[in-house]
């Protein structure tokens, strides 16, 4: 289980793919790295998967062909920034939302937008998950946790304060580009138990 509080201090160093499996090396600061071992869940742009190599200041993960076909990786270049995260820790601080690893969908940033301090950025809202993407409701977008400001009409916008503009890969995305998302999981519940 991961919070969405990431850090962009990563970038994919190593890209090998066979058919629709996919290996990748990111390599990230040495501090990202410590006391972690092989099995340790990371998660890489929201997506959770297993450390299987180890360096000072790299690790490298396989991607099965269901996580290939149902994220952003597919289209990833060596030296894209990545959005990394640690599983959470027992009896650690617990902040952002409870974030599984575990894709959704891939979608699109339709607009940026600058207002003051804050980046807004308006993604499509996929119709079937409408339900899970509500105004005010929790999501992970590359593994970020952020607040939906407006979900209306086949959108929904979230705003990015200085901090996370610094910290994370979204700032850098272009009008077109796609993220991996995340819906709250406690909303995936409620849906699907008032079926």
């Amino acid at each position: 289980m991961f919070s969405g509080l990431v850090t962009g201090k990563a970038h994919l160093a190593e890209i090998k793919k066979q058919g629709h499996t996919m290996a990748l090396t990111i390599k990230t600061t040495p501090n990202f790295l410590t006391g972690a071992k092989i099995g340790d869940s990371i998660a890489v742009n929201g997506c959770c998967l297993t450390a299987e190599e180890l360096t000072s200041n790299s690790f490298t993960v396989t991607m099965m062909p269901q996580s290939f076909n149902k994220t952003i990786f597919k289209d990833s270049q060596v030296g894209d920034q990545v959005n990394v995260e640690r599983a959470l820790a027992a009896g650690g601080r617990f902040e952002g939302h409870i974030v599984t690893g575990h894709i959704d969908d891939t979608i699109q940033l339709l607009k940026k937008k600058v207002n003051e301090n804050a980046l807004e950025l308006i993604f499509d809202r996929p119709k079937r998950l409408k339900k899970q993407l509500i105004s005010q409701g929790s999501v992970a977008l590359n593994g970020v946790s952020l607040t939906i400001m407006q979900a209306k009409k086949g959108k929904f916008s979230v705003g990015l304060i200085p901090h996370t503009q610094d910290e994370t890969n979204l700032s850098k995305l272009e009008t077109g580009d796609y993220v991996n998302l995340e819906t709250d999981v406690i909303g995936k519940y409620v849906e699907a138990n008032l079926k």
